[in-house]
C-alpha cells in the first residue's frame, strides 16, 4: 500500500497529494486515526476523498493509507438480525466498544469472526463451479437458510469442498480451480456496495408484493420486484407506512435503511423490531430482518453510501431465491447529503442547489430493483419502496420529480387526510401504479371480477370529487338521490375500505381474500342502490339497510381467516335489497 498526504479539509471533504495511481471509488484510510474513505475524483496525483467520520482534527500534513480496493461489504451469515450503520459496522459492537457515542476510527468486523456456523454441503467435488452456484447451507435464522454461493466473479473447478460440520467465517469451506490458480471460498465473501450484483437475465413481475394494507393491494398495487415511492410532508406518515410494509409484506427479508432520519424515529423501529412477533411465521420480525440505521445526527457522508449498502445487502439474498423489501427512509435525506457533499466539491449546482447527476444517481439506485433469474438458478427479487421528504409538501420540487421517472408506483401522502386521521393518508386521486396490468391475473385467481371492482370503485372516487365542487357551493341536500348515492359509496369504501388502524389486531393486516370480498361488496351496493333509486327509491333508505353498519365495521369486526361471514355478509346484503326492490314495485 503507497501513502499519501492531506493537503486540503473541506468537511467531510479531503483532497490528498500522491495519488496518482488511485482508483475511483478505492478505500482509503485518513489520518492517524484511520478514518473511513472513499476516493470519489482522481486528477494527476491528486485525488479527492469522501470520508465517512468526522473529520475535525484532521489536518494538513497527515497521511493517507491506500488499501486498493473498493469500498465492500462483507456478506455472509450473521446479516439477518443486525443493526448497522452506513458503512456496515455493526452499532450493538461499536456500543460495546465505544459507548453511547462512536469515537472516530471505531472499527468493528461487520460479522461475528469466532462464531461458528453449521455448514451443510450440498455439491461434490470435481463437479463444474459456475459464478453463483449454490454450494451449501447454513441456517442463519430460525426461518432463513442462508445459501452458500459461489462469489459471482469466481468460475472454474470445484477442486475440494469441506464436510458437513461446524465452521467460521474465516474458515476455508470450498476451492475453485481455474486456469490460472485457484480461489479458496468461505462463508463470506465480499461486494462493492456501488457495483450491481450479476444475474442471468430478468423476470417479468407478475405478482404483487402483497402489504395487508388495503388502499395499496387493491388500488395501488406494487409488483415483486417492483419500485415505488411514499411522497408526502411532515408528518403524513411516510416512516408509519413503510413500517408497516416492513411488518406485513409477504416478502421473505427486509432491509430496512434509516437513511438521515430523525433518531427518534430509528429508536421506534430499534426498539419495536425485535420484539414484534411476524404474522408469517409466528417467529420474531428480526430474524427476517436486517436494519441500517444512519440518522440525521450522524456523518453526512455516510448516509449518502448507506442505501448502497442496503440495496447490496438485498441483491445477496435475492440471489438465493429470495424475495426481499427494500425499505428507503428517506431518499431526500439522501439527496440532501448529495447535494452537501456537491458543494464541497464546488460543483455547478443545478436545480435549488442539487448536482446535475442526482437524476442519474437516482436511476442507479431503482434499476437495482427488480426480480430476476438469479446466477444461483433461482428467481429471486428487490422490491424498493422509497420514502421522499419534499419540504412542505411540494412535489414539484426535484428529488420528487426526478424519482418519478424512475418508479411504477406513486403513493401520494395527503396532509388533509392526515389531520383527519384517515391513515394511510394514500390520496386515491393523485396516486397511481403501473403494476396493475402486471399482477392483473394473480388477482382474477382470488376473484375473476376485480380489475371491474376497482375501476368502478375509482370511478366512484372521480364522480364524488367532481361533486364536491358542487357540495361547496350549494350544500348536498340540492343534489339528486343519484348524486347523493355517489357521495354515500365513496364515503363508505373511504371509511369502511381504504382507512386502516395500525392499532387494531383485525383491522391492521387485510388478507388478499378478504380485500376482494369487502370491495365487492360495497361495489354491489352502489350497483344495486343506482338500479333501485332509477326505480323510484331515496338515498336514504338505501342507507337505512340494517347490513350497512355491519359492512363498514366488517374490516375490524371479521377475522381474515373467516371467509365465510364475509359471504353470509354478503348475502344478507343482497337479500335486504331485494325485500326493498319489492316494497317500491
Amino acid at each position: 500500500m503507497s501513502q499519501a498526504q492531506i493537503i486540503r479539509i473541506s468537511g467531510p471533504i479531503v483532497e490528498s497529494s500522491g495519488m496518482a495511481d488511485a482508483l475511483m471509488y478505492e478505500l482509503v484510510e485518513v489520518g492517524d486515526g484511520r478514518l473511513i474513505g472513499e476516493v470519489i475524483r482522481v486528477a494527476g496525483d491528486r485525488a479527492t476523498i469522501q470520508v465517512y467520520e468526522n473529520t475535525s482534527m484532521v489536518k494538513p500534513g497527515s497521511p493517507v493509507f491506500r488499501t486498493g480496493s473498493p469500498f465492500s461489504l462483507l456478506l455472509g451469515p450473521g446479516l439477518i438480525g443486525s443493526i448497522y450503520d452506513g458503512i456496515q459496522r455493526p452499532l450493538p459492537g461499536i456500543a460495546e466498544k465505544s459507548g453511547a457515542f462512536i469515537r472516530r476510527g471505531e472499527k468493528v468486523p461487520p460479522l461475528d469472526a469466532a462464531k461458528k456456523w453449521h455448514f451443510v454441503p450440498s455439491a461434490k467435488a470435481g463437479t463444474p463451479a459456475a459464478p453463483g452456484r449454490i454450494i451449501g447451507s447454513v441456517q442463519e435464522s430460525e426461518v432463513i437458510t442462508l445459501h452458500v454461493m459461489i462469489p459471482p466473479d469466481v468460475s472454474g473447478t470445484l477442486d475440494f469442498i469441506a464436510n458437513e460440520g461446524d465452521y467460521t467465517i474465516g474458515d476455508v469451506i470450498a476451492r475453485v480451480k481455474a486456469p490460472f490458480g485457484s480461489h479458496d471460498v468461505k462463508l463470506a465473501h465480499k461486494w462493492p456496495a456501488r457495483r450491481q450484483r450479476p444475474f442471468i437475465a430478468r423476470d417479468p413481475v407478475d405478482a404483487p408484493l402483497v402489504t395487508g394494507q388495503r388502499v395499496i393491494d387493491s388500488f395501488f398495487p406494487i409488483g415483486l420486484g417492483g419500485t415505488a415511492a411514499i411522497p408526502g410532508g411532515f408528518g403524513t406518515g411516510k416512516t408509519m407506512t413503510q413500517h408497516a410494509l416492513a411488518k406485513w409484506s409477504n416478502a421473505d427479508v427486509i432491509v430496512y435503511v434509516g437513511c438521515g432520519e430523525r433518531g427518534n424515529e430509528m429508536t421506534d423501529v430499534l426498539k419495536e423490531f425485535p420484539r414484534l412477533e411476524d404474522p408469517r411465521t409466528g417467529k420474531f420480525l428480526m430474524q427476517r430482518t436486517v436494519l441500517i440505521a444512519n440518522t440525521s445526527n450522524m456523518p453526512v457522508a455516510a448516509r449518502e453510501v448507506s442505501i448502497y449498502t442496503g440495496i447490496t445487502i438485498a441483491e445477496f439474498y435475492r440471489d438465493m431465491g429470495y424475495h426481499v423489501a427494500l425499505m428507503a427512509d428517506s431518499t431526500s435525506r439522501w439527496a440532501e447529503a448529495l447535494r452537501e457533499l456537491s458543494g464541497r466539491l464546488e460543483e455547478l449546482p443545478a436545480e435549488e442547489g442539487f448536482p446535475a447527476y442526482l437524476a442519474t444517481r437516482l436511476a442507479q439506485f431503482y434499476e437495482r430493483a427488480g426480480a430476476v433469474h438469479a446466477l444461483s438458478g433461482r428467481h429471486g427479487s428487490v422490491s424498493v419502496v422509497g420514502a421522499v421528504s419534499p419540504p412542505g409538501g411540494d412535489f414539484s420540487e426535484p428529488v420528487t420529480q426526478h424519482t418519478r421517472r424512475f418508479i411504477r408506483c406513486f403513493w401520494a401522502l395527503d396532509k388533509d387526510l392526515a389531520n383527519a386521521r384517515h391513515y394511510p393518508a394514500i390520496n386515491w386521486l393523485t396516486s397511481y401504479s403501473e403494476y396493475v396490468p402486471y399482477v392483473q391475473r394473480w388477482w382474477e385467481k382470488i376473484d375473476p371480477e376485480w380489475p371491474k371492482l376497482r375501476a368502478r370503485a375509482m370511478d366512484i372516487f372521480q364522480r364524488e370529487s367532481r361533486l364536491q365542487q358542487i357540495v361547496k357551493l350549494v350544500g348536498p341536500d340540492v343534489l339528486p338521490d343519484s348524486q347523493r348515492l355517489v357521495l354515500f359509496a365513496a364515503d363508505m369504501l373511504k371509511n369502511g375500505f381504504l382507512q386502516q388502524s395500525a392499532f387494531d389486531e383485525t383491522d391492521r393486516y387485510t388478507s388478499s381474500q378478504k380485500q376482494a370480498l369487502l370491495l365487492r361488496i360495497m361495489v354491489h351496493i352502489f350497483d344495486r342502490g343506482e338500479q333501485i333509486i332509477a326505480k323510484g327509491a331515496t338515498w336514504t333508505r338505501i342507507a337505512e339497510l340494517k347490513s350497512i353498519n355491519d359492512v363498514m365495521r366488517a374490516k375490524s369486526a371479521i377475522p381474515n381467516a373467516d371467509l365465510d361471514a364475509m359471504k353470509k355478509l354478503e348475502e344478507r346484503v343482497s337479500r335486504e335489497f331485494n325485500e326493498l326492490e319489492r316494497s317500491i314495485t
